[in-house]
């Protein structure tokens, strides 16, 4: 499915790709708004019309990923929220195998997140995740997403990788088009995010539904020394 002698750099996304998304999910999606519902005395059904409203508005930009300006939006402190379901965060058990052998076979391994500084801690606090992958990286140093392309280009800027031989992998196809259109020649989406909700039918890139189906590959291909 992926060349993977021409692939020396791996550019992974967090949330839905290295670990479950039902976190995510059931945190924005179920919590938030039963605490506002709570607070403001509204029915539960109002909080998430209310919320699904609000991101809506800023879907794709930094400010939906931003834990400070919800927590300012919704009066809120999210990061306590976020602790009071902390137990939700789990890798996915392919991450580890997956991780464990790019590593074996040489390629350098790039954490590249929309997740904000704050979540990207807790998650990291919760799973050890720092220590499977060489360097970890939110997209809120750069003040855009991964949906823009001049995330791309700060990210090149930074890395010094070769497009051509880099091979990303996200969960949103949004952002796997993004990569395309930058340049990066291998894209992989993952068609499971969320263990609590049935796979997806994609057909506009490669999809995978559990990594260990590529390690035998990823063995058989190590980075070659001269490169």
């Amino acid at each position: 499915m992926l060349s993977w002698n021409q692939i020396d750099t791996v550019l992974l996304d967090m949330d839905g790709t290295l670990l479950d998304l039902h976190f995510d999910n059931h945190f924005w999606l179920e919590l938030i708004p039963a605490k506002l519902a709570e607070r403001d005395g509204i029915s539960l059904e109002q909080a998430k019309a209310r919320m699904q409203k609000d991101y809506d508005a800023v879907t794709g930009t930094i400010a939906w990923y931003c834990l400070d300006y919800w927590a300012e939006r919704l009066q809120m402190d999210i990061v306590s929220a976020k602790r009071e379901v902390q137990h939700l965060i789990s890798l996915r058990e392919d991450s580890l195998p997956f991780l464990d052998a790019l590593h074996a076979s040489g390629r350098q391994v790039v954490l590249v997140t929309n997740a904000h500084p704050g979540s990207l801690s807790l998650k990291v606090e919760r799973t050890q995740l720092d220590q499977h992958i060489d360097l970890l990286i939110s997209t809120h140093e750069f003040g855009v997403t991964k949906e823009s392309q001049s995330l791309w280009q700060q990210l090149q800027a930074r890395l010094g990788f070769d497009p051509a031989r880099t091979l990303f992998v996200d969960d949103s196809l949004v952002i796997l088009e993004a990569a395309r259109q930058f340049g990066i020649a291998h894209l992989l989406a993952v068609s499971n995010p969320d263990s609590k909700k049935p796979a997806r039918q994609i057909d506009d890139f490669p999809a995978v539904q559990d990594f260990r189906y590529l390690l035998e590959d990823i063995r058989r291909y190590p980075v070659q020394p001269d490169r």
